[in-house]
């Protein structure tokens, strides 16, 4: 799925510890000018969040990328941490 299939929608935090994150607060784009830290969440056109960045003054600091069973559920989440090796949790079908 390309980028531009993607629709981008950002927040001020998450809520849980399940995944995918349940990204909460959502802001207007218009106030993202003044925001040092937040969340940045891409959706595929099922509504279903494929990646999620936590942003913290210009820079992604995590990210999480998501993939899907056909059912909707979790199948793959890959985080990555900044410097650390990215962590890869399979959830089977």
């Amino acid at each position: 799925m390309s980028q531009s299939e993607l629709t981008t929608r950002y927040f001020t935090s998450y809520s849980g510890a399940r995944l995918p994150l349940n990204l909460v607060g959502e802001l207007a784009v218009e106030d993202m000018r003044n925001r040092n830290t937040f969340y940045r969440g891409l959706y595929d056109a099922a509504g279903l969040l494929t990646r999620c960045e936590k942003m913290v003054y210009g820079e992604i600091e995590v990210s999480h990328d998501y993939r899907y069973h056909p059912d909707g559920r979790l199948a793959q989440a890959l985080i990555q941490n900044g410097d650390d090796d990215p962590e890869t949790i399979d959830y089977p079908a």
